[in-house]
């Protein structure tokens, strides 16, 4: 694969003039960039409703009925860890402590996934390389979903707007054979000095981690609760499917939308925007009034600031976006924000219509 590279030089004074602003507003309220405090609370929040669940469907002796609804709050936790704690802390920005960013960064493994390959699909690829196909596997060879303009139309995509968000609820369950499958593509962009090669030291983590998950997930439950495999697999999918449903979806809204741009490099790998601009123009929010929900799926509302400042803690989001809107306008550029969640859903849907017919 090509190297991608930003060319348009002169658009470079936006981001300058932007992180300019941004570092002048950490530095009069005296504030570090990384979460802190506000952070280990939602941590012991989210993975509570994770873990409790667990035990409770484990030793608690519930009817069915009970312990469904105990698997739904589990499937919400997952998907609130990865978006308020496991994010985060990859991205570096849980807590200026690297040990600290490592320990909830490691909670990853619990839902079923893996550090190191997060953070190189999502940190290096996604955060590089925005809704550029092949090279951003968000919007990158999805099973019967059609996410990008440069991708190959078929005759079923005309419907995908129907059952895409059945396919968005498989998300956490693609870790148990996705982080295997990555290996032979991370080689590939190796090859071409996009990012480094799987290492054996990452390998043998990997397939250590997928066995730990499996005795937690499956062995422990099975035994102690005298279950059948059939048992087992419909609660772990409802578990799986309304993390996955919330996830997808929530990661889908920043991107895929009526506004947020889909480039194509020319035959020299070649995108005629600066980088900072490219993330501007290939995102979008859609915070609204709701400061509960926007706690919850950690800032992610703000994804036009995440991509911009990636170093920066979620919790300065809210914040941050007037600088960063009166900061585009300033220079011409459009700020897409949806104002709502529900907006935003009304435009990605627009998008997978249009997506699958055009």
């Amino acid at each position: 694969m090509q190297k991608i590279k930003f060319i348009n030089k002169t658009q470079a004074t936006f981001f300058t003039s932007l992180r300019a602003r941004v570092d002048e507003y950490f530095q009069q309220n005296n504030l570090p960039k990384s979460g802190g405090n506000n952070l280990i609370i939602k941590a012991i929040v989210m993975l509570s409703l994770y873990f409790i669940p667990y035990f409770f469907v484990i030793f608690g002796g519930f009817s069915t009925l009970t312990n469904i609804g105990l698997l739904v709050l589990m499937g919400i936790g997952i998907a609130g860890t990865g978006m308020g704690v496991m994010h985060d802390a990859i991205h570096g920005t849980f807590s200026d402590k690297k040990w600290v960013n490592k320990l909830f960064g490691g909670s990853i493994y619990f839902l079923g996934g893996n550090a190191y390959n997060w953070e190189m699909q999502h940190n290096t690829l996604h955060h590089t390389y925005t809704n550029i196909l092949d090279m951003d596997e968000d919007i990158t060879g999805k099973f019967m979903l059609r996410l990008n303009v440069a991708a190959k139309k078929k005759f079923f995509h005309r419907f995908q707007h129907i059952y895409a968000f059945f396919l968005y609820s498989l998300m956490t369950l693609s870790f148990l054979w996705k982080d295997f499958k990555e290996i032979g593509l991370f080689n590939k962009l190796a090859k071409d000095g996009i990012m480094k090669p799987f290492s054996s030291k990452e390998l043998t983590i990997l397939i250590t981690t997928k066995l730990l998950y499996v005795v937690f997930i499956m062995v422990v439950p099975m035994l102690l609760m005298d279950i059948t495999f059939g048992q087992w697999i419909v609660g772990f999918l409802i578990m799986h499917c309304v993390a996955g449903l919330i996830l997808s979806t929530i990661f889908q809204l920043a991107h895929v939308v009526e506004g947020a741009i889909q480039p194509i490099p020319d035959e020299n790998g070649c995108v005629e925007n600066a980088w900072a601009v490219h993330q501007l123009k290939t995102t979008s929010n859609f915070f609204g009034k709701n400061k509960l929900f926007s706690w919850y799926i950690g800032g992610l509302d703000f994804q036009i600031e995440h991509h911009l400042f990636p170093k920066i803690s979620h919790v300065y989001y809210r914040d941050l976006s007037k600088i960063v809107a009166d900061t585009a306008k300033e220079f011409g550029l459009y700020y897409n924000s949806k104002g709502g969640f529900f907006p935003a859903l009304g435009s990605h849907i627009n998008m997978l219509r249009q997506l699958g017919v055009s």
